[in-house]
């Protein structure tokens, strides 16, 4: 276990490495004046030179990359001359909103999806089962920013209409305005990201489970006498999990960058957000701290997901 989390570690290391040289090449090497294209369109002749010369411009490149990759080891990801801040402060902003975006849809998510799932498995080509698939292939389809426009206009629009104002417009409300507050503002953007997400993983616990109750073991278990709830949590859904595992790693792992369209459509301040207006304001250094974040999340992701498959079944082995 340990030499291969190590082998993981140090391929991760490597993903990381080969994507900072991405980054650099593509902000830093390709534009004719990086100055001018870091300090952004209403830059002064003074920021550009400023930022020439903070960032030793005037160096070779072997020598800019080096001292990009040690300002960013040591959480310097750069300054933003738009707002006139480190980017590592829009950072720390945005962040916490993302995080109580995706932690709390990624609880719901999970929680019907592998509940829907196993239901389904067990109930196979019954009313029971055709309903879920249905349930799960309508939300699949669904665009989250129609899901979002929706719940906003029945559960905000039309309640506010007649006296009842239980959920906000949209925007965002830190826990220290209070847990119900703080609540009451993530509920509509929780279930719009939610209900689509746990579509997927009602299709792949359905379809993992399937293949998993048809296995010799599990038919040794039911001859036993084991009962069948415990057949089917204990020795089926902790196999069936494997692939669902992987997909939540790779899900939550990417939306930790952004959950760009549900945090515009309830105008959430998140790194999703953050993005899209640093992309229309041409606001380079933010957009380079969020994808080298979000790159980072996803190795990160990848590795946690691989040491659980051991955990999650014997059967595999890990060199």
């Amino acid at each position: 276990m340990i030499p291969f989390l190590l082998r993981r570690i140090g391929q991760g290391l490597v993903v990381i490495w080969l994507i900072t040289m991405a980054v650099f090449a593509l902000f830093f090497v390709a534009p004719n004046d990086v100055a001018r294209t870091l300090a952004g369109r209403q830059a002064t002749p003074e920021t550009v030179a400023l930022i020439s010369e903070r960032l030793g411009l005037d160096q070779p490149i072997w020598k800019q990359y080096l001292d990009f990759v040690w300002r960013a080891l040591h959480g310097d990801l750069g300054y933003d001359y738009y707002h006139q801040v480190p980017v590592t402060t829009i950072m720390a902003q945005a962040l916490p909103i993302t995080l109580s975006l995706v932690v709390g849809s990624a609880l719901i998510w999970v929680s019907l999806g592998i509940t829907n799932g196993v239901i389904s498995a067990v109930r196979p080509r019954t009313l029971t089962d055709r309903s879920i698939t249905t349930f799960a292939l309508f939300f699949y389809s669904m665009p989250s920013f129609l899901l979002g426009l929706v719940l906003l206009y029945f559960l905000y629009y039309q309640l506010t209409l007649r006296g009842i104002t239980i959920f906000p417009a949209g925007g965002y409300a830190p826990l220290e305005a209070g847990f119900g507050e703080w609540v009451r503002h993530m509920v509509l953007p929780w279930f719009t990201l939610a209900l689509v997400q746990a579509a997927t993983y009602t299709r792949l616990t359905r379809g993992s489970m399937l293949d998993v109750l048809g296995e010799d073991y599990v038919r040794t278990a039911r001859s036993k006498g084991i009962g069948e709830r415990r057949v089917v949590l204990r020795h089926g859904l902790r196999s069936a999990l494997t692939p669902v595992v992987t997909q939540f790693g790779i899900d939550v792992a990417a939306l930790l960058g952004g959950a760009i369209v549900t945090e515009q459509v309830f105008s959430l301040p998140g790194l999703g957000k953050t993005a899209v207006d640093a992309i229309n304001q041409q606001d380079l250094p933010v957009i380079i701290g969020i994808v080298l974040f979000a790159s980072a999340a996803v190795v990160v992701a990848n590795i946690v997901v691989d040491a659980l498959y051991a955990v999650l079944d014997p059967r595999v082995r890990l060199h």
